[in-house]
């Protein structure tokens, strides 16, 4: 469920998990780019099997038709499309290349990092704050943080299924695809889904 970039404002990768003994992941990835403006999501759809992968499909579909729209506005329509579903934590960014900024939402436990490219800088720029809620059954009032994007700055999206240790030591080295599958390798807990999103920020000075 990872819709390719067209490269021009973002390169990504994506790694997924599934849960042993479970025929399907319940953890989605939509990545949607245009030459000025970029969005990247990763689903968690609750617990695991076919309902949490019904879930988080539905919610991925809504991302990606409705793309263009703020993090707010897809949050709530996938909170009303949710609601005869288990329901999914969702974390989503949206990159503007006119403004070189980022603006992130996270609802439920989908971690975020975002790595500055800049050495004269701390490495962590940014961690995002998670809110309580389940969209599709109850959603917190929403309040998306904001940071300014370098070209080269690095975005991670991880699902519970990887360990909190991912975020211990943040290498970027490599692609996008090849960050992904280094952190899904060595941080996969094993004993559920797990997704690993990286987009590396294009803009400024391409």
């Amino acid at each position: 469920m990872h819709e390719g970039d067209d490269r021009r404002l973002l390169e990504s990768g994506v790694a997924v998990r599934s849960r042993p003994g479970e025929a399907t992941c319940g953890d989605a990835a939509v990545v949607n780019s245009t030459p000025d403006q970029a969005l990247v999501a990763a689903i968690d759809g609750l617990g695991h099997g076919a309902e949490a992968a019904r879930a988080a499909r539905i919610a991925a579909e809504i991302v990606r038709e409705f793309a263009a729209e703020t993090p707010v506005s897809l949050v709530r329509r996938c909170h009303d499309a949710l609601k005869q579903t288990r329901g999914v934590a969702m974390s989503l960014a949206s990159f503007s290349g006119s403004e070189r900024r980022i603006t992130w939402l996270g609802i439920g436990n989908v971690e975020g990092r975002l790595v500055s490219s800049d050495s004269s800088l701390p490495s962590l720029s940014g961690s995002l704050p998670l809110l309580r809620g389940v969209p599709g059954h109850e959603l917190p009032p929403m309040r998306p943080t904001t940071h300014d994007a370098r070209h080269g700055d690095v975005l991670m999206f991880v699902t519970d299924g990887i360990s909190a240790a991912f975020a211990d030591s943040l290498d970027v080295s490599g692609s996008p695809q090849e960050i992904a599958n280094r952190l899904a390798v060595e941080h996969w807990k094993g004993t559920d889904d797990a997704l690993v999103v990286v987009a590396r920020y294009l803009g400024e000075g391409r």
